[in-house]
């Protein structure tokens, strides 16, 4: 490929709404342009590197025997309906009626889709089963950002396993795993794997691949000392002692006036510190309200909540329910008393006394509180947002608490789906049983992004070899020069031989603009012929990585190069 004839726009200036360094980076340097929100465009650059992912994670996925399909991206009411999925996914999922009437939805994900074609399964003999695809998804991300981290439209490699039981499954699962392990080694990715919540996949458990990077939107607690790590949505910790309050025979009422806030209450003369606080939260649950209680110093984990509830609908509660619920405004809530609504407590707040709470009357409070004889408490869970130096729950030292992007989820779904579609085998006793399944995602666009964050430096992208667009840049310093041009084409051309993907920058410009484009881009080797290197007999080879440099023989050169490139494949 000549420079002069590809289509590679770079840019001098950061696109102006763009934030993280990937969404900047792959702008400026000519790998994609923004058709509207959360949707983009991938010029060739862009489009050699995702394929080069592609190529990875199939050969990976191949390693494991699995086979590979290619499903609709369009998909009937009737199916998701069987999943219970149309309605709980419908505010993310792009759904619509075609000119028959009929409902159909933009695939965001295929569980359905596979386990209806599971259903032609009939023995245990066939398991397992392990199917995958390369399919665009579709998702009407509230608010897309970040360039290809958080998008409408994104190309994702699922895998479906199937076995005939939890055993089976379990080693599905490690095998994806390990692959997983193999696929991030071979994009240069230095990923972590955590707990994480099932959502609305379901299931009974999950891990997500993380990537420690400030452009991430999830938080992780890790502990160093045991290998323990787990999402925000998942994590726990052991919960720290704060000091008791006074304790009371009864709880007793105060007033209050002017405190909307944990802080304004902690801030009061006669108060009490946030730790010895009780905070209330009202959320509606299938209509029906639900009252869900933490220390003042912690903050609620949402999903732990929903994973928790089986609902259909799950919000919090209005201004206006809650005041017609509890006869209060946020601020002077409590559940001291309350008998007519499901009340969930964290169990951080297990065997606490002397504590203070709203009194469901503005303005006032009640003090003295002891959680478990004052509070008719339905149902304790762990709902708290763990902090940083709290101690791990596995082994008690602390923990750390850092910013990641999740790059993969796998997760194992057990029968929800093959129930639901009825994808059914005969077991070995002649018995018809659902088939047990596993799922595990990969977005290649995010995992492009990806290497750019963790790849980068100021003065551009830096590719691994095993995804960079091209392996090598040629700059010829005097294109125009016979003996420059002949003997970069003869480079050139030997390398192309070797399979090393090559670009031969030919055009009519100054070395430095040259220069400055090749470190831009990101490629990894960039080789320099020029007049002055020729009459000595060697040409200048660049790593990107490093920026070291070396002089090669020029009748040697292809082959040096391709030395380089080649080790540092594997």
């Amino acid at each position: 490929m000549l420079w002069s004839r590809a289509f590679i726009p770079t840019l001098r200036d950061d696109p102006a709404d763009a934030e993280a360094v990937s969404h900047k980076l792959l702008v400026r340097a000519g790998f994609m342009r923004q058709l509207m929100a959360g949707v983009y465009s991938l010029l060739p650059l862009g489009h050699r590197v995702l394929r080069k992912i592609e190529g990875i994670v199939r050969e990976e996925m191949n390693r494991t025997d699995a086979q590979e399909f290619r499903l609709p991206c369009l998909h009937p009411r009737e199916i998701w309906d069987r999943s219970g999925r149309w309605s709980k996914l419908g505010s993310e999922m792009f759904q619509f009626e075609d000119r028959r009437g009929s409902e159909v939805g933009l695939g965001m994900t295929h569980e359905e889709i596979f386990a209806h074609l599971a259903s032609e399964l009939r023995s245990y003999k066939e398991l397992p089963q392990a199917w995958y695809q390369f399919q665009t998804k579709f998702r009407d991300e509230p608010r897309p950002k970040s360039g290809l981290l958080r998008v409408r439209e994104f190309t994702m490699k699922d895998s479906y396993s199937m076995d005939i039981d939890e055993a089976g499954l379990d080693r599905s699962f490690e095998t994806h795993f390990e692959a997983y392990r193999r696929i991030f080694k071979r994009l240069g990715l230095e990923t972590v794997a955590v707990e994480a919540s099932s959502g609305s996949m379901g299931g009974s458990q999950s891990i997500e691949f993380m990537l420690q990077t400030d452009a991430g939107e999830d938080w992780v607690a890790a502990c160093r000392s045991c290998g323990y790590a787990a999402n925000f949505e998942k994590a726990t910790s052991r919960v720290p002692d704060a000091e008791a309050g006074a304790a009371l025979a009864a709880p007793e009422k105060f007033p209050t006036p002017g405190v909307r806030t944990i802080e304004d209450l902690a801030n009061m003369e006669g108060g009490a510190p946030a730790a010895s606080q009780i905070k209330t939260l009202v959320y509606s649950v299938d209509e029906k309200i639900v009252l869900v209680l933490l220390r003042g110093d912690d903050s609620l984990v949402e999903q732990k909540l929903a994973d928790n509830v089986e609902a259909e609908n799950f919000r919090p509660a209005s201004a206006e329910e809650i005041q017609a619920a509890l006869g209060a405004r946020p601020g002077s809530l409590g559940a001291v008393g309350v008998k007519d609504f499901f009340v969930i407590a964290d169990e951080g707040l297990r065997g606490r006394q002397g504590m203070v709470t709203g009194a469901n009357e503005d303005e006032f409070h009640l003090r003295g509180v002891e959680v478990e004889r004052d509070i008719a408490v339905n149902g304790w869970l762990d709902l708290r947002e763990v902090k940083a130096g709290e101690g791990c729950a596995l082994c008690g030292e602390p923990l750390e608490v850092y910013k990641c992007l999740e790059v993969a989820h796998i997760f194992k779904l057990g029968t929800v789906y093959s129930e639901a579609l009825g994808a059914e085998v005969l077991n070995a006793n002649g018995k018809k049983v659902p088939v047990v399944m596993g799922s595990y995602g990969i977005g290649l666009d995010r995992n492009l992004a990806a290497v750019v964050e963790a790849h980068n430096d100021e003065a551009g992208i830096i590719w691994p070899v095993n995804v960079a667009p091209f392996e090598v840049v040629i700059s010829v310093i005097k294109p125009k020069d016979v003996n420059c041009f002949e003997a970069a084409q003869r480079i050139y051309e030997a390398l192309v031989e070797q399979g090393i993907d090559t670009v031969l920058d030919d055009r009519d410009e100054r070395p430095g603009v040259k220069f400055k484009d090749a470190d831009l881009v990101g490629i990894p080797y960039r080789v320099t012929v020029g007049p002055k290197g020729l009459a000595d007999g060697v040409v200048e080879l660049k790593e990107r990585r490093t920026g070291d440099t070396r002089d090669l023989e020029t009748t040697r050169a292809a082959m040096s190069i391709a030395e380089f490139v080649l080790d540092e494949r594997r």
